[in-house]
């Protein structure tokens, strides 16, 4: 019962590596190592290869080496294989930092001053208090609601804008369609943290950008599917929103001459606010394997019909 994978080698080989220690009875096989495809149970795969159905035909389950599954194309996993999501501790670290770290630089005019070095301008700002400054997350998931924690001691007011209900401590929540834009109305800092669907492509738009309060700052750690470009540049370059901090981009990298690049309100960063550790990882994804093979429910199985 082989397990491939098709992802980033250097974690490739550190997972093989804990796999021939803590699992000899699963082969681990490095794609484009496949062996022999009729033996390939589980594939875990940053993006699966085409025709998954006839090249391995004993497939079983496919893993996300990541928290989403946007880049997949699930319409090629036939709807008998699940799809299972990559949840664990050193994802929700990383992202917390993330959070963290972007909130204050929303908040201390951090993206401003580093402008100011580049020009050459010693210009002070007014501190405004974190009590304040509200912060808002699209996305109460494990990572949003791992952030909201995060910041509460920090002491901003915290809001938190969900597709579903969501009751979370010290956050005043907001749910479903018809209460986004009392949400929006609430956010000095909007972090989105939402995952990639048809629904929310593209949310982070014209329409809401105008419902954000004068001068609030963008944070996107969700996907780069969800930013419409064009809209952001426009908002910034009015003086509407006040800045922008993203780590996701619709082209990865931004093609050069692209404005993010040297935008002075754009603090731009590689697609690095959370990653997947090898160790804690591959104890996550064998535990899942161990509970398909004894028969057992396995955990952070996709819906398809949500995409998440």
């Amino acid at each position: 019962m082989t397990i491939l994978y098709k992802a980033e080698l250097a974690r490739g080989y550190e997972w093989r590596d804990f796999f021939a220690r803590e699992a000899p009875d699963l082969p681990f096989r490095i794609w484009p190592d496949i062996g022999d495809p009729a033996d390939v149970r589980y594939l875990t795969a940053w993006q699966p290869p085409d025709d998954i159905a006839g090249r391995f035909p004993n497939l079983e389950v496919v893993f996300s080496v990541a928290a989403g599954v946007d880049q997949f194309d699930l319409s090629i996993i036939p709807p008998a294989i699940p799809v299972v999501r990559m949840v664990e501790p050193s994802l929700t670290d990383g992202m917390v930092e993330y959070v963290t770290f972007a909130t204050l630089a929303a908040h201390r005019h951090m993206i401003g001053y580093i402008d100011d070095r580049r020009r050459g301008v010693w210009a002070p700002r007014r501190l405004i208090p974190a009590s304040r400054r509200r912060v808002g997350v699209m996305g109460l998931g494990n990572l949003g609601q791992a952030a909201l924690a995060a910041l509460k001691p920090l002491g901003f007011p915290l809001f938190g804008w969900n597709r579903s209900p969501r009751s979370l401590d010290g956050v005043t929540g907001f749910f479903g369609a018809d209460q986004l834009e009392a949400f929006l109305g609430q956010c000095d800092v909007l972090i989105c943290l939402l995952p990639l669907t048809e629904e929310t492509r593209g949310i982070l738009g014209r329409s809401l950008f105008a419902r954000l309060p004068e001068g609030a700052t963008l944070v996107n750690v969700g996907r780069g599917g969800h930013l419409v470009e064009a809209d952001l540049l426009e908002a910034l370059d009015s003086g509407y929103l006040s800045g922008a901090v993203l780590d996701v981009f619709a082209q990865e990298p931004p093609q050069p001459g692209h404005p993010f690049w040297t935008h002075p309100k754009i603090l731009m960063t590689p697609h690095i606010a959370s990653m997947t550790q090898p160790e804690t990882a591959a104890h996550i994804l064998l535990a899942n394997i161990r509970r398909h093979q004894a028969g057992q429910p396995m955990v952070n199985v996709v819906d398809r019909s949500r995409g998440y």
